[in-house]
């Protein structure tokens, strides 16, 4: 087990190494799981993920575990309240636009059945499978993170440039980016 392959960017300690080996690029279907990763997406803009991730469990907490029927019903008291927890990103526009994006949300929900199947559908409810060589080979966009990224946008979210996108579909395995190199790629274990 402690000697994987695994891809670069995760060997930086045992959390990230976790995320990689049971998350990051696995096929993720259900809406919750897929709200969740867009919030963290979210506030991940302009930040690390590693600093995202070490805060996911008050993230959990604070976003009432990404109900997004919740969440979408957020009123001033509750944005003030996040704006003091130190335990998140207090990003005030960040905290909004959870909200307005789980609005947005559940509207895709209802005109398309579910928001799984109407982000799956850019990519025919299929993984991308690519074979990176290094982690050099890695974009942070892609002209279909840039077609995601204007219909999110179109369907009212906010904080979906096609950088954050992009990483929801690494992380969300819509697009399969471990390393050739990676166990992940190679199923050693």
């Amino acid at each position: 087990m402690k000697n994987k392959t695994r891809c670069a960017w995760c060997e930086k300690d045992d959390l990230y190494k976790k995320y990689h080996d049971d998350e990051w690029g696995i096929p993720v279907y259900d809406d919750a799981v897929l709200f969740e990763f867009l919030i963290l997406e979210t506030f991940q803009a302009g930040l690390s993920w590693y600093t995202i991730l070490s805060k996911r469990e008050h993230f959990k907490k604070a976003f009432d575990n990404f109900d997004y029927h919740k969440v979408k019903n957020y009123k001033e008291d509750k944005i003030q309240e996040l704006l003091q927890n130190s335990g998140i990103i207090r990003n005030q526009l960040k905290i909004r636009a959870t909200i307005s994006n789980a609005i947005a949300f559940v509207k895709v929900q209802e005109e398309f059945g579910s928001f799984s199947k109407y982000i799956w559908d850019f990519v025919d409810g299929k993984p991308i499978q690519n074979f990176r060589k290094s982690i050099l080979d890695i974009p942070s966009t892609t002209p279909l993170s840039d077609k995601i990224s204007a219909d999110l946008k179109r369907q009212g979210f906010k904080f979906v440039g096609s950088t954050v996108v992009y990483a929801h579909m690494q992380a969300t395995g819509m697009v399969n980016d471990h390393v050739k190199d990676c166990w992940k790629m190679t199923g050693t274990k």
